[in-house]
């Protein structure tokens, strides 16, 4: 899957904010949350996203998926990463 037909994905799946996001060589954000879903394709590089002490490797032409409020740390590969995430926020009232 390219990159443009993966935006048409994330569309067709309601996702209304596409970004590409780069991060450098060797990085990591420990722990932390999104308030919003995010599936993304991986374009360059390659990142590790450990959830509940197991990490998974995804790389160039591999897809991923973080639900809303998920903790999760990220780890950048040797030649950093870049990729193509679409964000689908929360509806205003929902789960109320």
């Amino acid at each position: 899957m390219n990159a443009a037909q993966f935006s048409e994905r994330l569309v067709a799946e309601g996702f209304g904010e596409i970004v590409t996001v780069e991060r450098p060589p060797g990085g990591a954000l420990d722990e932390h949350t999104h308030p919003f879903e995010a599936k993304a394709l991986i374009l360059d590089g390659e990142i590790a996203i450990e959830i509940d002490g197991r990490t998974e490797v995804f790389r160039t032409g591999q897809l991923f998926h973080l639900p809303a409020g998920m903790p999760h740390a990220e780890h950048y590969g040797p030649a950093g990463v870049r990729y193509l995430v679409g964000r689908k926020w929360p509806e205003a009232g929902a789960g109320a």
